[in-house]
């Protein structure tokens, strides 16, 4: 029997059985008109939210759940007027002569003018003498109690900040400083630089699109099939944090991945569906023969980067865990769209997928002479490029074993932003710990031994107790500590003041709450690492059918992934290039980077494993040839390879160019890993060991070839 292609009267041959994914693209091919409405239901729904998705989501979250640090700040919420690490301190300062009694009355009355009527605001306490207002009288603190969680705190400054910093004038400067002011100019600031990045990655992607395909069709789908996962979950971002707090970090990673991960996957899809209408296929046929091929992969790297960003969900601090769901519900859009959407748009185009042409497009083939020329040079000489791609990699890896983090510094906003300016005025006028004051709650009836107790290494003063006025029988101290917030000696000040203390007391404060998510994340790292690498691990093992190569795969993947880090410790921590890229060293990498940034990097070096593997297994199963397979295999998917990482490596290196740090970290983190991952190990280390391995890289035990469910990369 013959069937009718969708876009041509030319009987064309049945295609041969095919997989659930090759049924699939046939049917999406069919019914396309219905695909394309369910896509645009879907895009205008969410679409319609995702205009809020900055403005909605939540800007803080950077806590340890269940950590001391965090019960404290709720019982100050709780028992002392809001006095948490939450509050917001509003800073008054004269540049020329003391601030007057009156002046200081009279600022506190606006002040409270300003924040009155908003209920997430708690007491307002005036300067007091001796404790909030400055020796010169030059500088006074005004206190604005946290009446609400630490993300709706968060959103008040950042309703308030404008009109607070507007009541500067008659000499006298306002600034608005404290955690929660930290979070909302620092998500500010993070906010423009991913929108200049984003917006200067496109036009380069673009262009290195048209380079890679030859055709300004095929170079826009990877485009339309990124756009329409990205305002899905944007849209379902908004939609999900009804429900539960989304940290609006979320979709800063949500739209980096969204972005190099669709046109990774699009690249595959559209590189295999042009090849099948080169060798003559009617655009049906060759949307089936792509999905039961390349569509394996693709699901197979989708799962891989799922699973490897769930095991971050193990942390239990709200902003990473939401940035992780930000990125997995991402990549789920993106990769629905690119087993629905995208095979109906090839199956609508046909041949027209080629339409818009340049002059070179014409020679190109699925097949790349160049690549195949490159995997017979590995075959025929493969220890000097093993031995020297890893010794590279590993001569990049060894400074990772002297990388510090931790929690970032106040330095990771702008210097003009009111919330450093009024930080340095605090740590000038008050010593270098009043910024970060630790908070003490203790039994009213211990808090004079509390008070002679946290006297002692590191602590500069010791407020007097304050009872609660509820009756609950609880006293808050506040001790002042001798150094920076950020200086390495905190943690040993905290650890010494928690251990002098009586038992029933707790210590938190802005600054512990830093220290104890610190704590966490390290102590979480090495079960997230373990769960990703076996996780990678079983999902490799269930595509290849073969435990060696599945080994080795998972295996390389922490090579780019050292090396990466490695070369974070010489720009970040030692300042290696610092004054090129603009910006001044912390001397440690931001602490929560090593967790994310190692579960994001591998699943981008699996993704990249998945492409290459899964090519070579389907020359394989056709020629039980392992010289065939890893040729074939790279001549097949070396291009793809070299294009995606070419486009993920200017995205993430776009990033480079934001002011705010973190993004910094991660742009460089990011693209450094992924350049050393495509070019040293897909395409160099991976082959070779396939080479080396021959038969038993595919080889496979009989039991377990039993137990494993049967996957084939090739068609038909």
């Amino acid at each position: 029997m013959a069937l009718r292609d969708a876009t041509s009267t030319t009987p064309v041959p049945a295609p041969a059985a095919t997989g659930v994914l090759g049924r699939l693209g046939g049917r999406v091919t069919d019914h396309r008109r219905l695909v394309f409405g369910i896509w645009a239901l879907l895009v205008i729904g969410l679409g319609a939210l995702a205009p809020s998705v900055f403005s909605s989501l939540a800007g803080a979250g950077w806590q340890a759940n269940g950590s001391e640090s965090v019960a404290v700040r709720e019982l100050a919420q709780q028992h002392f007027g809001g006095n948490s690490s939450a509050a917001v301190q509003v800073v008054l300062h004269s540049d020329d002569a003391a601030i007057s009694a009156a002046t200081i009355t009279d600022r506190v009355a606006a002040i409270t003018r300003e924040l009155a009527g908003d209920d997430r605001f708690g007491a307002i306490v005036a300067p007091q003498p001796g404790m909030t207002i400055s020796r010169d009288g030059r500088t006074a603190i005004v206190i604005a109690g946290a009446n609400a969680s630490t993300d709706d705190m968060v959103a008040a400054v950042d309703e308030h900040k404008s009109d607070l910093k507007a009541l500067s004038g008659n000499g006298i400067k306002v600034y608005t400083t404290g955690a929660s002011a930290l979070w909302s100019d620092f998500n500010t600031a993070n906010h423009d630089a991913m929108i200049k990045a984003e917006l200067f990655s496109w036009p380069v992607t673009l262009a290195i699109m048209v380079l890679a395909f030859g055709s300004l069709v095929a170079a826009g789908l990877p485009l339309l099939l990124t756009v329409a996962g990205l305002v899905a979950s944007a849209g379902g971002l908004v939609a999900l944090n009804a429900v539960t707090p989304i940290s609006v970090w979320a979709m800063n990673f949500a739209m980096m991945f969204a972005l190099a991960l669709g046109i990774d996957y699009a690249l595959f899809i559209v590189a295999r569906f042009r090849a099948g209408l080169k060798s003559g296929l009617s655009p049906r046929a060759a949307v089936i023969e792509t999905m039961d091929t390349a569509g394996k992969a693709i699901v197979l790297s989708g799962l891989t980067v799922v699973v490897s960003l769930s095991a971050v969900l193990l942390v239990p601090a709200p902003a990473v865990r939401t940035m992780a769901v930000g990125i997995m519900l991402a990549v789920t859009f993106v990769l629905l769209a690119t087993m629905t959407l995208l095979p109906a748009v090839l199956g609508t185009l046909g041949s027209r997928v080629n339409a818009a042409a340049l002059p070179y497009a014409k020679k190109q083939q699925h097949h790349s002479p160049a690549f195949a020329r490159w995997g017979q040079l590995l075959h025929n000489h493969p220890w000097p490029f093993a031995v020297s791609a890893l010794g590279l990699l590993v001569v990049l890896a060894i400074p990772v074993f002297g990388l510090k983090v931790a929690m970032p510094s106040i330095e990771v906003v702008p210097a003009d932003a009111s919330v450093r300016q009024g930080y340095e005025l605090v740590a000038d006028q008050f010593g270098p710990g009043a910024p970060g004051a630790l908070q003490i709650v203790v039994p009213a009836a211990q808090a004079e031994a509390t008070v002679t107790a946290a006297r002692g290494t590191g602590i500069a003063m010791v407020t007097p107790p304050q009872n609660a006025t509820d009756g609950s029988g609880y006293a808050l101290l506040q001790a002042i500590p001798t150094v920076d917030p950020s200086s390495s000696a905190m943690g040993g000040i905290l650890d010494d003041l928690r251990d002098r203390l009586p038992a029933d007391a707790k210590v938190g404060g802005a600054a512990a709450e830093n220290l104890d998510l610190q704590t966490a994340l390290n102590d979480y790292l090495p079960i997230v690492v373990g769960i990703i690498l076996a996780l990678g691990f079983l999902l490799l093992l269930i595509a290849l059918q073969a435990p060696l190569i599945a080994l080795i795969g998972t295996v390389v993947s922490l090579l780019s992934t050292g090396a990466a880090f490695g070369v974070a410790k010489l720009i970040f921590q030692d300042g290696h290039g610092a004054g090129l890229l603009g910006f001044t060293p912390q001397g440690f990498l931001d602490g929560w980077g090593p967790v994310f940034f190692f579960a994001m990097i591998f699943a981008i070096a699996m993704d990249y494993t998945v492409f290459l593997l899964a090519t070579a297994k389907e020359h394989y199963e056709k020629s039980n040839c392992p010289k065939t397979a890893q040729i074939d295999g790279l001549a097949h998917s070396g291009r793809v390879i070299f294009a995606a990482a070419a486009v993920m490596v200017a995205v993430f290196f776009t990033f480079a160019l934001s002011d705010p740090l973190p993004p910094k970290e991660m742009g460089i983190v990011l693209g450094v890993a992924v350049l050393l991952d495509a070019t040293l190990v897909r395409l160099v280390l991976l082959p070779v060991m396939l080479r080396l391995t021959g038969h038993a890289a595919w080889w496979s035990p009989a039991w377990l070839r039993k137990v494993l469910p049967t996957i084939s990369f090739s068609h038909g």
